[in-house]
């Protein structure tokens, strides 16, 4: 099984051609257009099997399937005491295994944007989480953490690895949070201001089967997206 996440930066009507000769099962796309009220034809046809959310039509979060996987969306809650977060995705994927789609966004809060809203999101669904696959973009990295604050990125990171759910790409390259050397998106598509952001975790049913991660040079990616995919391969 490959999964795929990227944030395309965009009109992905005229960028999911990039992604066919992954071949992927499943593809995490943030910042896509919403298929369905879509004009281009030819997206449509190929967005055959897929979930999408999104406060607008032109920009949201989806999970784009192959035909015969089985996409079902799963109810879980985006409320935190009253407070709505985004964006969050969850699924389960052929009545086996769950998928939780991530694009985080600030939110307009003034203290609990972007991993906060991750933050508050794992208090109230952690529990929904079993055999499970995370990923997509976290606008978020240890290097942003705060002394004063308990919703840190490491904090995050800490409490997903208390129930078992680890980072593929750590696990696969053996680094350390804040210390990647392989980045996955560069501010303003300025090759000197590269950060690691986008991550892709897993519950121990996959991190035992992870076969490889790939995260592909900017240069090839940089005329698309201000970001490089995620590939993540299965045994």
């Amino acid at each position: 099984m490959k999964v795929v996440s990227w944030n395309c930066n965009g009109a992905f009507r005229k960028k999911f051609n990039t992604l066919l000769d992954f071949n992927a099962d499943i593809y995490i796309i943030q910042e896509c257009e919403n298929p369905e009220e879509s004009k281009d034809l030819e997206y449509k046809n190929w967005a055959k099997n897929y979930l999408w959310i999104g406060d607008s039509k032109n920009k949201g979060l989806a999970v784009f399937a192959k035909e015969e996987i089985n996409l079902q969306p799963l109810n879980w809650t985006n409320n935190f005491k009253d407070h709505s977060v985004k964006h969050f995705l969850p699924c389960l994927i052929n009545n086996d295994f769950q998928l939780l789609a991530v694009w985080t966004h600030q939110n307009n809060s003034p203290n609990f944007g972007y991993i906060g809203q991750f933050w508050k999101y794992l208090q109230v669904n952690k529990y929904n989480f079993k055999k499970i696959i995370i990923a997509g973009d976290l606008n978020s990295n240890s290097i942003w953490d705060e002394w004063d604050r308990w919703w840190n990125h490491s904090d995050v990171i800490k409490e997903l690895e208390e129930i078992n759910i680890k980072s593929l790409y750590h696990k696969y390259f053996n680094e350390v949070q804040g210390k990647e050397t392989k980045p996955t998106f560069f501010l303003q598509r300025n090759p000197s201001k590269p950060y690691h952001i986008d991550y892709c975790l897993s519950s121990n049913e996959f991190s035992q089967r992870l076969k490889e991660v790939e995260v592909p040079k900017f240069d090839n990616w940089q005329h698309v997206s201000d970001h490089v995919p995620i590939i993540i391969t299965f045994k």
